[in-house]
């Protein structure tokens, strides 16, 4: 039986429709994603829901408030975490949002990416398999299983609705 840790991960669109908000985590020399672009997110706190999850780590990672937001799939990640820990994240598109977004947060600089550009950023080699999924208007919803271990993927198995 798993227990995950259930997280959050978003992706932030620009005004533009072209671009979406990446960190590129290089501020601590720790960290298990150190010089990975990703989305925002983390993990869902007890007593929280997931979009009020959501919405609290953009506003700590990001500074902005959500106004409008899509659930557009699923993550299970056996095996993802440093001593094997499963993780299970619902992934969001963010379609409109108000602030100021910071030049950077603590885990490194804040940038907007073109999305069709995504595949070229140095990230997590299991993200390459469900990220065209995330910004793909023809796919309802996504609900997808990338088993890790020793920090690689080991497959990818995928329901598109």
């Amino acid at each position: 039986m798993m227990t995950p840790i259930l997280t959050t991960l978003g992706f932030v669109l620009h005004p533009d429709g072209q671009r979406v908000l990446m960190v590129h985590r290089v501020a601590r020399p720790d960290d298990d994603q150190l010089g990975k672009y990703n989305g925002l997110g983390g993990k869902v706190e007890p007593g929280e829901d997931v979009a009020a999850g959501m919405r609290r780590e953009l506003r700590e990672e990001a500074r902005i408030e959500v106004d409008s937001m899509r659930l557009r799939g699923t993550v299970s990640w056996p095996g993802f975490g440093p001593h094997g820990e499963d993780h299970f994240g619902l992934v969001f598109v963010v379609d409109r949002w108000h602030g100021v977004v910071p030049e950077a947060n603590e885990e490194g600089p804040l940038t907007w990416e073109r999305i069709d550009h995504l595949a070229e950023l140095p990230m997590w080699e299991g993200d390459r398999y469900f990220l065209p999924l995330v910004f793909d208007e023809g796919v309802g919803q996504f609900h997808g299983c990338i088993p890790y271990e020793n920090g690689r993927p080991t497959g990818w198995t995928c329901t598109v609705l």
